[in-house]
């Protein structure tokens, strides 16, 4: 039975499915009261958590978001049930931190990461166009370094121990989130920071994100979906199995947002975005090489790290710390624009990823 069920999500047919599904939980996450064109953006909601953590501490940004968790504990259910959990780990660890860390401060220079370039192409956000162009850069460059025989390692099989140790701890952000609610007009509630306006405390109920979360972690794991993946193996293999979704996903959440009134065309006072072109395009053209260097974008580590693999938990580590540097720092955009620093961040940025495309050739 497993057998049967692993090789529906393996189908094309199957891609589509996820795909669709998960554009369309996206949409009514944005109903039931997530940001809008932003729904279930990993990099967003990771720099939230971060806030919540008091990483940072961006008032507007600030919230435990269950999405996260659920995507780990969801995608560590099906590794489970279907005999994949296998952990390991190794695979250049601290290069790998630091690629989470880049990844997260050039999706910040943008205002999202690859799931939000598509959420906010689904709700009419044109500036999205220039992410997705920075993005399909990025990658492009990524597949260069691949042919050019850039390797970070092979990963060793790991103790259990080790492999539980990313599930365990989203489920201990989950008990953080339980014993410390968000409380009305109190923006720190025991150990844990709340956004009191902005997106962060934009969010929809508890229980409904959480079991959005833990589906499209489950779904994903059993389907191996990927954004960054998507766009990597059209490029280096002509394989456009991923690639299904990633369009699924686009078409589900646009016709979704359009049934229930959320699509608003246009470039001027799109919801948590700015008009930058040029940096919109630069943000994403970095995280872009980032996640390629790295073998999978922001939702993908999580989905691996809850397969047991400790090197895609090192990246997610990673981005958290990059979210706490890119506030601290001035290197996140606002909606008014780039942050201060931003550009300092882009180009110090995108020279260590050249330096680690380079120096990591086979």
């Amino acid at each position: 039975m497993a057998r049967e069920v692993k090789n529906v999500f393996a189908t094309t047919a199957g891609i589509l499915c996820v795909g669709a599904v998960i554009g369309v939980v996206a949409a009514f996450l944005q109903k039931s009261g997530n940001p809008a064109n932003m729904a279930i953006c990993v990099a967003c909601f990771g720099r939230d958590i971060a806030g919540a953590l008091g990483l940072h501490r961006a008032a507007v940004v600030q919230y435990m978001r269950p999405e996260i968790i659920g995507f780990v504990l969801g995608s560590f259910a099906a590794a489970l049930a279907f005999k994949e959990f296998r952990p390991t780990g190794g695979s250049a660890p601290l290069t790998r931190f630091f690629l989470g860390m880049i990844a997260m401060i050039g999706a910040l220079v943008f205002l999202g990461c690859p799931w939000r370039v598509i959420l906010r192409l689904a709700g009419g956000d044109g500036n999205a166009l220039f992410g997705l162009l920075g993005l399909v850069t990025g990658v492009w460059i990524g597949t260069l370094f691949f042919k050019a025989g850039f390797n970070l390692g092979r990963s060793q099989a790991q103790s259990t121990s080790a492999g539980v140790l990313m599930p365990l701890l989203m489920l201990g952000l989950l008990a953080l989130r339980v014993v410390f609610p968000p409380v009305a007009g109190e923006a720190q509630s025991g150990v844990l920071w709340y956004s009191l306006q902005g997106p962060g405390a934009a969010y929809a109920p508890l229980a409904i994100s959480l079991v959005a979360g833990l589906g499209i972690g489950f779904l994903a794991q059993r389907s191996r979906f990927c954004t960054m993946g998507a766009i990597r193996d059209v490029l280096l293999f002509r394989q456009w199995y991923l690639m299904f979704g990633f369009l699924a996903l686009l078409v589900a959440a646009l016709a979704t947002n359009v049934l229930l009134g959320q699509f608003k065309p246009g470039f001027e006072g799109q919801p948590v975005a700015h008009t930058m072109w040029f940096w919109n395009f630069a943000g994403m053209l970095m995280a872009g090489l980032a996640f390629a260097l790295a073998g999978g974008c922001p939702g993908r580590q999580l989905f691996m790290s809850g397969e047991g693999n400790g090197d895609a938990g090192v990246f997610v580590l990673g981005s958290l710390v990059g979210a706490g540097v890119a506030h601290n720092f001035g290197l996140a955009s606002s909606p008014q624009g780039l942050g201060p620093h931003g550009l300092a961040g882009v180009v110090i940025g995108m020279a260590v990823l050249i330096f680690i495309g380079f120096t990591n050739r086979k």
